[in-house]
């Protein structure tokens, strides 16, 4: 866990007007605790999908909608951030992050009395639709309640977080699966528990009210973020990758436990959470010679994966690219929102959130369409690791990725 630095007071002026609220521990954990509901998302249902199928099992095609249920809110992740976004720049961001945390824990829990696996779906769309304001408006007030070195390591903090919740909630849909494939969404419910406190101790920000009643003005920031958006898919991908697969690598060599399963999956995670730890030390290097190392050691990882069907190796692998990975969101994301003026902040941001979703999406996809080209599972992580490296070689030589501390933010755009 990171340590929390005071910021010194050039940074608190640079980060709040001397007249606006200071935003300190309570405000952080909560936009925290509203980053992991994406996550929540993504991996709770992950244990009970096959008692899912169980009780559908008389629905047509009920081998391709249960693996959905878990997919379609990052589809519709990448389609709503953006628009997440403009609503955030052009109203308010704090209301907006209230009322769809309100209405993620809705219909989140749906599926409690939900019938057919149909309704569920469309539960599911709308938890998307959710999830894309809610982790848009989390990642835009922290940019907006804090600048500097302090924002930077406060995103990082935000990866690092939603990592461990992403291991915690995976093992926590497990126990709870023990009495029912129901029972874990009761956990959506955590969303209206945390908008209260939202309610009371998070605002829009005083000082740039100005900036919001004009944001609908200023242009979308796509000259700023094309680059950074069309690197965050593919960061996605690779981000995701063994996330999805790992499971799957290891049953085919023969690791069928699950608690081994688990020990490994938990590893990868730990590793991810160091490097998303050590994201706010090494920020001062800059985002090109970051992302060069972060995509070639994701493309390594990957490759010794594929290569071997040693189960040391495999979690050595596993290691690597998880470290790497943890490191590679945080910088994508600073790289990306940093330097954005408030108007254009949460617009940025959307589009950063849709990008990576994007990528989330995808990566199953991917990995299933090449491991049927290249006849397995292991050469398709093959291919992915190679376009990796191929992602290093690209911010190395031709890619506009600016090579200045991340840390570096004019005092304007704070």
């Amino acid at each position: 866990m990171l340590c929390t630095i005071p910021a010194t007071s050039s940074e608190a002026r640079m980060s709040q007007p001397a007249t606006a609220k200071q935003a300190g521990a309570p405000q952080l954990v909560l936009l925290l605790i509203g980053s992991c509901m994406p996550v929540l998302g993504a991996v709770l249902l992950s244990p009970v999908l096959p008692r899912i199928s169980e009780h559908f099992a008389s629905t047509p095609g009920v081998d391709v909608l249960v693996p959905v249920i878990l997919t379609i809110p990052a589809l519709f992740v990448a389609l709503g951030a953006p628009f997440a976004g403009a609503i955030a720049d052009r109203f308010d961001r704090k209301r907006l992050l209230i009322v769809t945390m309100v209405g993620y824990a809705i219909a989140g829990t749906a599926p409690l009395y939900l019938d057919s696996i149909q309704a569920i779906l469309a539960s599911r769309v709308f938890v998307g639709i959710c999830e894309a304001a809610i982790m848009t408006c989390c990642t835009t007030l922290i940019a907006d309640y804090w600048s500097g070195p302090r924002r930077i390591r406060y995103l990082g903090l935000q990866t690092l977080v939603t990592t461990v919740a992403a291991t915690a909630f995976f093992a926590l849909g497990g126990l709870l699966g023990a009495g029912g494939w129901r029972t874990p969404f009761w956990m959506y419910a955590a969303a209206a528990l945390a908008a209260i406190p939202m309610a009371f101790l998070l605002w829009q920000p005083a000082a740039h009210r100005e900036d919001a009643r004009d944001g609908d003005r200023q242009p979308w920031p796509w000259r700023t973020l094309l680059v950074p958006s069309l690197v965050t898919v593919g960061g996605g991908v690779v981000f995701y990758t063994l996330i999805v697969q790992l499971s799957y690598v290891l049953d085919g060599v023969g690791i069928s436990d699950p608690a081994v399963i688990g020990g490994v999956t938990a590893l990868m995670s730990l590793a991810t959470a160091v490097g998303a730890g050590l994201f706010a030390r090494i920020s001062g290097r800059g985002a090109r010679v970051l992302l060069i190392a972060e995509f070639a050691l994701s493309g390594l990882g990957l490759l010794l994966i594929s290569a071997t069907e040693a189960v040391p190796v495999i979690v050595a692998g596993a290691v690597l690219t998880g470290f790497a990975t943890g490191l590679l969101l945080p910088t994508l994301l600073t790289w990306a929102v940093n330097r954005l003026p408030f108007a254009q902040r949460g617009r940025g941001t959307g589009l950063w959130t849709g990008a990576l979703f994007l990528g989330e999406f995808l990566s199953p996809l991917l990995v299933g369409a090449l491991a049927a080209v290249t006849g397995g599972l292991g050469l398709s992580l093959g291919v992915i690791g190679v376009a990796s490296l191929v992602l290093a070689a690209l911010v190395a030589t031709v890619l506009t990725v600016p090579a200045a501390p991340l840390s570096t933010v004019p005092a304007e755009q704070a």
